[in-house]
C-alpha cells in the first residue's frame, strides 16, 4: 500500500511539472525551427539526429524553461488570479519551481553545446531573455514593448536561425537572417493579442502591457500594424530576390489578414482569441512559404 501511495505521489509530481512546462506553448518556436531547417536548402539525410535535438532544444527545453521561470516569479500573482496552477496550488512545493528552472536551463545548454557554437550562443541569448523577461530586477514583462520583443525574438527569430544553423553548420546568409528577424518583429503584435485577456490584472500588478499603456483599441491597431509591416517588407524582398510566386502567395495571405484586421480593431479585447485562430494561422503559414523561398535561393547557391 505504501509503495502504491508513493508511486501515485510521483505521478502527480511529474504531471504538475509537465503542466508547469506548458507543452501547448512549444509549437511556435518548434514551427520556427522547422522553417529554419527548410530554409537552409540542404538535405536532412544524415542529419535527422541534429534536427530532432534542435526541435527538442527549442520546444521542450528552452521554451519550457521560459515557462517555468515565468511561473516561479509570478507565483505571488498566480496565488491570487490562478491559485490552481502548479506552484501556488502546492503541487510543485517549496523552491522546486526554481530548482527545476535552473536544472532545465543547464540541460538546455548541455544539449545546445552538441549542436555547434552558433546554436550554443543562440541558446544562451534565449535563456538570458527568458530569465530577464520574468526575473527581477530586469523583469522585461513589466513593459509591453520590451517584454513582447523578448518573447517574439525567442519564439520566432532565434529558433529559425537555430534551425538553419543546425542544417548548414554555419550562420545563415543575409536573407536567412533578415527574414526571421522580420517575422520576429511581426510576432510582437501577436504577443500583444495575448495581453488583452489580462488588462485588469496587469493594471493591478503594475504590468504596462500595450493595452494598459494605450487602451484596448489603440493597442489593437498597433498590433495589426506591427504584424503587417514586416510581411510587406518580406513580400518586397522576395520580389527583389526573383521569387514572385512565393511573394504573391504571402501577399494573398496578408490581404486576407488585413480584411480580418478590420474586424479585429473594432473590438480587439473580445476578438483577440478569434484572430489568433484565423489571422495568426495565416501569418505562420506565410513563414513557411518564406522558408521555402529561402530554400530555393540557398539551394541554387549550393
Amino acid at each position: 500500500m505504501k509503495r502504491s501511495i508513493e508511486a501515485t505521489h510521483i505521478g502527480v509530481t511529474a504531471s504538475a511539472l509537465l503542466e508547469l512546462m506548458k507543452p501547448v506553448t512549444w509549437f511556435p518556436p518548434m514551427w520556427a525551427f522547422m522553417c529554419g531547417v527548410i530554409s537552409a536548402g540542404t538535405s536532412v539525410e544524415g542529419r535527422w539526429s541534429f534536427v530532432a535535438l534542435g526541435a527538442i532544444l527549442t520546444g521542450p527545453l528552452v521554451c519550457a524553461t521560459s515557462q517555468i521561470v515565468n511561473d516561479w516569479f509570478d507565483r505571488g500573482v498566480d496565488a491570487i488570479n490562478e491559485p490552481y496552477r502548479p506552484i501556488p496550488s502546492g503541487r510543485v512545493p517549496g523552491d522546486w519551481g526554481l530548482y527545476f528552472a535552473v536544472l532545465w536551463s543547464a540541460v538546455s545548454l548541455a544539449v545546445a553545446s552538441t549542436l555547434g557554437n552558433i546554436v550554443f550562443v543562440a541558446t544562451i541569448i534565449g535563456l538570458v531573455l527568458a530569465w530577464a523577461y520574468s526575473a527581477p530586477p530586469v523583469r522585461l514583462k513589466t513593459n509591453g514593448w520590451w517584454g513582447n520583443s523578448a518573447v517574439a525574438l525567442c519564439y520566432e527569430g532565434l529558433p529559425w536561425i537555430t534551425g538553419a544553423s543546425v542544417m548548414a553548420g554555419a550562420l545563415p546568409n543575409w536573407p536567412g537572417l533578415v527574414v526571421p528577424l522580420l517575422y520576429s518583429f511581426g510576432a510582437h503584435g501577436i504577443m500583444t493579442l495575448n495581453d488583452f485577456k489580462s488588462i485588469e490584472g496587469d493594471k493591478r500588478f503594475g504590468i504596462a502591457s500595450l493595452p494598459v499603456q494605450h487602451g484596448a483599441e489603440r493597442a489593437g491597431l498597433i498590433a495589426c500594424v506591427m504584424m503587417a509591416i514586416p510581411q510587406i517588407v518580406v513580400i518586397g524582398l522576395l520580389f527583389d530576390w526573383n521569387r514572385p510566386i512565393h511573394a504573391a502567395l504571402i501577399a494573398v495571405s496578408l490581404a486576407v489578414q488585413l480584411y480580418l484586421m478590420t474586424r479585429l480593431v473594432k473590438s480587439p479585447r473580445e476578438l483577440a482569441p478569434w484572430y489568433n485562430a484565423t489571422g495568426v494561422s495565416l501569418y505562420v503559414s506565410g513563414m513557411l512559404i518564406a522558408a521555402f523561398a529561402l530554400r530555393s535561393i540557398n539551394g541554387a547557391m549550393l
